[in-house]
């Protein structure tokens, strides 16, 4: 006796129409095309829905990629939009180093009198210097080079 099914998919009408006009019109990602095709085989409103192996072989994917957007269907409550597309990142996966304050320091730092004994700054110079100050964190010559640049600030 086959396993009562715990991840159901009901789509409404327009919900059905949505995903075939991402699935027809072949202006979506692939990924996004392949989650659409997955939530259409296995509405349950079209009559009962065949075993996950089928609908895997049927859309051209693994069924552990029915299984999923399945369970994420009945995660997010039947919302098809947050099903079949990528989750955005809230914040980047390293904070920057090169706030707007430590940019100011680092261009005013630049913008200084260069050590005795040296007509210019050089980034490397400046890598040294901003090593010895505090409340910069230290930085490569080449992270330096683009906060000037950025800063439309030249060293020559």
């Amino acid at each position: 006796m086959p396993r009562p099914k715990e991840l159901t998919v009901t789509l409404s009408a327009g919900d059905r129409a949505k995903l075939t006009k991402v699935v027809s019109s072949g202006r979506h990602p692939a990924r996004m095309i392949t989650r659409a095709r997955v939530l259409l085989a296995l509405d349950e409103t079209q009559g009962p829905t065949p075993d996950r192996r089928v609908v895997a072989e049927r859309v051209g994917t693994s069924e552990s990629t029915v299984y999923l957007v399945a369970k994420a269907f009945t995660t997010h409550a039947g919302r098809v939009e947050e099903v079949i597309t990528r989750k955005k990142r809230a914040t980047p996966p390293v904070e920057p180093k090169v706030t707007g304050e430590v940019e100011a320091r680092v261009i005013a730092l630049a913008c200084t009198q260069p050590p005795p004994g040296r007509a210019r700054w050089t980034l490397r110079l400046l890598e040294r210097q901003v090593a010895l100050t505090e409340g910069i964190p230290p930085m490569d010559h080449s992270t330096i080079g683009r906060v000037l640049k950025r800063g439309r600030l030249s060293l020559i």
